[in-house]
């Protein structure tokens, strides 16, 4: 007798897998250019990164704070690690390979700590630089989704979860910003 695989799963199992491999990616790719952009200010001081925008959404004013190398080496460098990794799983998943319970948990985790991390940078540039970098906002997005795909994954949640859950957090991060910065943004209505 044979049994056929469950769509609704499989289903799910690519999404997951898109996921994860897509958020590597687009990881990857700001960690990447974040991580020129910084060099460039190193080299030259008065260097405006691509990214800055506006008194508010500014890359340089983030960059030269102590918050942007939090563990003496500038932040980019840990993106470029872990989004490779991030992207290497999500590719070994699209090919249909399924990964061991433990390498879903150190996933998991890696991407937990990513996430107090981020929300870390979150509070700093809110409340103590005064300014938000446009690429650190994409490593927040990734860095949130990562979390919750693989917290759905580890834990048995429903699939919905992992999509309804970072949208709200997406929410609740964009009112944080329209608040603390209110006095700006009515300026540009």
């Amino acid at each position: 007798m044979t049994t056929t695989a469950d769509p609704g799963r499989d289903a799910a199992a690519r999404s997951f897998a898109w996921t994860i491999a897509l958020s590597g990616a687009v990881g990857l790719a700001v960690s990447a250019v974040l991580t020129l952009e910084r060099i460039r200010l190193l080299e030259n001081p008065g260097y405006r990164p691509s990214c800055n925008i506006s008194p508010i959404l500014s890359c340089g004013t983030v960059m030269k704070t102590e918050q942007a190398a939090a563990f003496g080496f500038p932040n980019p460098l840990l993106g470029l690690v872990a989004f490779a990794v991030v992207l290497t799983l999500g590719a070994v998943l699209l090919s249909g390979t399924a990964l061991h319970r433990r390498i879903w948990l150190g996933l998991h985790a890696g991407s937990v700590a990513g996430l107090v991390f981020v929300h870390w940078l979150i509070f700093q540039t809110l409340y103590r630089i005064g300014a938000v970098c446009p690429y650190c906002v994409a490593i927040w997005i990734v860095t949130i989704l990562l979390a919750c795909v693989t917290a759905v994954r580890v834990r048995r949640l429903p699939p919905r979860v992992a999509w309804l859950l970072p949208v709200l957090w997406y929410l609740a991060i964009a009112l944080l910003i329209l608040n603390r910065f209110w006095f700006y943004w009515r300026t540009l209505l």
